[in-house]
């Protein structure tokens, strides 16, 4: 699994805890009720299908 920053991660949970919300299905079993804590259950385990783009440098234009 790739190494998130912890930016990286609370953008990935807090997405998939509103999404969870909101009445998202959920990729596993849990008997948790709050979203936010089967958000970070699914990251731990790695089945969340999303994740973060890397942002390239943009290359130096000389006028």
């Amino acid at each position: 699994m790739k190494e998130y920053t912890r930016f990286e991660r609370a953008r990935i949970i807090g997405a998939r805890a509103l999404q969870i919300s909101r009445g998202a299905p959920l990729f596993i079993k849990t008997d948790k009720k709050d979203p936010l804590k089967i958000a970070e259950e699914e990251f731990e385990k790695g089945v969340l299908p999303f994740g973060t783009r890397e942002k390239k440098p943009s290359a130096l234009v000389s006028e």
